[in-house]
């Protein structure tokens, strides 16, 4: 593994000009441990794309749609190196559409890991967690009481535990998180089984957040 290197920094794609009220995070997937460069191109990022485009296509004016490009391809133990630049983008997209816009974020495997560990943002209201990397069933101990989840894990995937996500999303529910789990039935880890169905059930969720943020912006 390579030493970490300092002037690297993550990007977030997809940022624009103008007003926002609702905001999507998109987080890819990574290694376990990496401090190789995080690129574009890679299959993590690239498996994302079709997400990102789809909710861009589907959502109106007032949201806009961004997809992370982390530093570092791994999650690289206690560094915890994509929460920490989720947590920038939170903080980004803040800072480019005010303090009162409403963050869902969606992520797959790592990044389902690190959606839930920012889940405590006070602007994060849902996330969206596809095949997530959750290893104890304690992860979404983050979120609040009254936020949405939704969690969509494969049967058959032999990448990342769907009974811990089972798990995790049930412990959320008894702690008052409006939280569904979804088992895509003979889905592996990589989402290549019945991809309209992945893609529609997160942009129904998506979009759900989106709407119920318009409906409460005053006249």
């Amino acid at each position: 593994m390579s030493s970490t290197d300092s002037s690297i920094t993550p990007h977030l794609h997809g940022l624009r000009r103008g007003p926002a009220s609702a905001a999507v995070l998109v987080l890819h997937g990574g290694k376990v441990a990496s401090t190789d460069r995080a690129q574009p191109w890679q299959l993590s990022a690239v498996r994302m794309m079709p997400f990102t485009r789809d909710l861009r296509r589907a959502a109106g004016d007032d949201t806009v749609v961004t997809q992370l490009q982390y530093r570092y391809r791994g999650w690289n133990g206690s560094d915890r190196s994509p929460v920490r630049d989720a947590q920038w983008a939170c903080d980004r997209l803040v800072e480019a559409y005010g303090p009162n816009v409403s963050i869902t974020v969606v992520g797959h495997s790592m990044g389902g890991r690190a959606a839930a560990a920012i889940a405590g943002h006070p602007r994060v209201v849902a996330v969206a967690a596809l095949a997530p990397w959750w290893l104890d069933g304690t992860e979404t101990d983050t979120m609040r009481a009254g936020q949405k989840l939704l969690v969509l894990h494969g049967t058959v995937d032999r990448w990342t535990d769907p009974v811990a996500s089972r798990a995790a999303t049930e412990r959320a529910s008894a702690r008052g998180v409006d939280a569904t789990f979804v088992a895509m039935r003979g889905a592996g880890h990589f989402m290549l089984r019945s991809p309209r169905a992945w893609s529609s059930r997160v942009r129904e969720f998506v979009l759900d957040q989106s709407r119920k943020v318009s409906s409460t912006k005053p006249e």
